[in-house]
């Protein structure tokens, strides 16, 4: 990430600002952060955040560019992609009607929203997946590590010990049953510490946290390589309220989505979303939708290699 700061694509008033405070190449911007990027500019926290997700996306592009030499992209075959949609992975949910309908489970690379009404589950929905991820492959897990992002506050330590045990007795029972040397060797590190210790937790309190922490996250991840499940409990929470400008929260989600596309494929692992309904009013009738849902769903659902699976939870 040596690019020229001057070379960016960013306002040339912005590139400006960059210049005169010292900053030369795109790897000091991102090592500074949005907090400290705005502080040096005088600029809002969230123009910060907007002009260092541009310059991340860019330095990916050229990255992904370089990798596939001399601006050349990916050509494959229909079979490959069918091959490659194949060999992923898949967290179950030990509900065997979603696992089904979902095609085996939650699956790595993809994005999938999980949408409802407050208390239907959505957050418990995301402690169980927290939990499953990290099932032994013997047992027919992924033996992955999860990360937890939580906008509201509703994470439960205790309820998440109570799915764990659970959990493990579960598999405890699967390899009495079947007395396989490979099961009873995962069960010797698959315990109760083992799982709470793989879950890294991260309480975001408005939507600078949040894009801030999504923001790092490839970070964290290259550092943690075995994590492949990232939770977002609560997308569009932070952004639901005190915004005035409409085009720039808009923007924002757009980014948000883009960054988290990117770490699904980049990192093989599954991202889950929950989301929040509201209410559309029609001419002639009102229905429950997603919030935000245009603005959560656009990048995802138009992006190929991101994918995106609703589910809509009723009580």
């Amino acid at each position: 990430m040596q690019r020229e700061v001057g070379s960016l694509p960013l306002a040339p008033a912005l590139r400006a600002k960059l210049v005169a405070a010292g900053f030369q190449t795109a790897q000091e911007l991102l090592e500074t952060g949005p907090c400290g990027l705005s502080k040096e500019l005088g600029i809002s926290k969230e123009e910060a955040l907007e002009a260092l997700q541009v310059v991340r996306q860019d330095c990916h592009g050229d990255a992904a560019r370089t990798a596939g030499g001399s601006g050349t992209t990916r050509k494959c075959t229909a079979l490959e992609l069918l091959e490659e949609e194949q060999a992923q992975g898949f967290i179950i949910t030990f509900c065997s009607a979603l696992d089904n309908i979902l095609g085996g489970g939650v699956q790595l690379t993809k994005i999938t929203e999980i949408c409802g009404a407050p208390g239907v589950g959505k957050t418990q929905l995301c402690m169980q997946l927290a939990v499953d991820v990290q099932i032994p492959e013997c047992f027919g897990g992924v033996a992955g590590e999860a990360v937890f992002i939580d906008t509201e506050g509703s994470f439960m330590v205790d309820r998440v010990v109570d799915i764990a045990t659970a959990c493990v007795q579960h598999c405890q029972l699967i390899a009495e049953a079947h007395q396989e040397e490979d099961h009873l060797k995962a069960l010797e590190t698959f315990s109760l510490e083992s799982i709470l210790s793989h879950i890294y937790y991260f309480r975001c309190r408005d939507y600078i946290e949040l894009l801030a922490q999504v923001y790092l996250l490839p970070d964290f991840l290259s550092e943690h390589s075995k994590v492949r499940l990232v939770v977002v409990d609560g997308i569009a929470f932070p952004f639901r309220h005190d915004f005035e400008d409409l085009s720039l929260r808009t923007r924002l989600l757009n980014g948000l989505a883009q960054q988290l596309i990117i770490i699904a494929n980049d990192h093989k692992s599954a991202v889950v979303l929950t989301n929040q309904m509201t209410t559309r009013i029609g001419q002639n009738q009102s229905t429950l939708v997603p919030a935000l849902a245009a603005a959560v769903s656009a990048k995802e659902a138009t992006t190929p290699a991101g994918g995106h699976c609703r589910i809509l939870c009723a009580g």
